[in-house]
């Protein structure tokens, strides 16, 4: 595993690319797009490791954001051209908006997005001059906190900086959209900045130009803090590494379907098994036999 602190002006993709060119790997992945214009917080897994994405830990996400009122754009970010203009809002209507926006929500994601409707991308679609009815999405928004804003001495706010709490797949940017409509204005986000992803600190992550450098992976078991461990003796990972069962002890993940982390005798990670009754059944399995 390898934290990189993502620059704007990359895709999550150049990301990804400059990982396998540095590392000599041809297999890298991430666990969430950051748009171009967005810094932050990467977290990539390296080659065989790729097979633990569906269980990395990445709940809450926690994004740095700027949002600006008086004009909402047709991708809901600085990139795109301002489709509608409108008086800036008041302070108080913003703050109003914000409890609105806070907890469990029906998302409609932005125009400008990857989501599919019958095989098409929301973004080409957009592109070529079209609009697709997108459902929406339920997220949560855990918090907002402002961290600073900006009036013109009569309260009107001009812009306003926040740290989101949010469930992964919300859209910062539908987020901004919908701030600015339900403060009866509107706006778009300006920046944006993931520092946090589950456990996982973009303090903690090299930059860009440290990928060139001696990297140090993270081990596999990191990426799962969270999960319980069970460690396997000689025969019981000879078992695992070809894909077969182990009994689970009756004190291990004891709810049927509970994940667990499968480490040999150094703590190593091998594999993710659920518990089924008195099995523990390999999901993943991360080394040859």
């Amino acid at each position: 595993m390898l934290l990189v602190d993502k620059p704007a002006g990359l895709t999550s993709h150049d990301v990804v690319a400059a990982a396998r060119r540095s590392l000599r790997v041809r297999r890298v992945g991430h666990t969430g797009t950051l748009d171009p214009f967005a810094t932050g917080l990467l977290v990539l897994l390296v080659g065989r490791g790729t097979r633990l994405l569906p269980y990395v830990e990445g709940e809450p996400k926690v994004y740095d954001a700027v949002l600006s009122f008086g004009a909402e754009t047709d991708t809901d970010d600085p990139t795109g051209t301002v489709v509608r203009q409108a008086d800036v809002p008041r302070l108080g209507a913003v703050r109003t908006a914000l409890t609105t926006l806070t907890g469990a929500l029906d998302q409609i994601p932005p125009a400008y997005s990857a989501k599919k409707v019958e095989g098409t991308r929301a973004y080409a679609a957009a592109r070529r001059g079209g609009s697709l009815v997108l459902p929406s999405a339920r997220v949560v928004v855990h918090s907002w906190e402002v961290r600073g804003e900006l009036g013109d001495g009569l309260e009107n706010a001009h812009w306003l900086d926040v740290r989101i709490v949010c469930s992964g797949g919300t859209y910062i940017r539908a987020l901004a959209r919908d701030l600015g409509r339900l403060s009866g204005s509107a706006a778009h986000l300006t920046a944006l900045r993931r520092v946090r992803s589950g456990p996982f600190d973009v303090a903690d992550a090299i930059t860009i130009d440290e990928l060139d450098l001696d990297v140090r992976l993270r081990p596999l078991r990191h990426a799962v803090p969270s999960m319980s461990a069970v460690t396997l003796d000689a025969p019981a990972l000879a078992r695992v590494l070809h894909g077969n069962p182990v009994r689970a002890a009756s004190e291990t993940a004891a709810v049927d379907g509970a994940r667990v982390a499968l480490v040999d005798e150094s703590g190593v990670l091998v594999g993710v098994a659920e518990r089924h009754r008195e099995q523990l059944r390999p999901r993943i399995v991360l080394r040859d036999a």
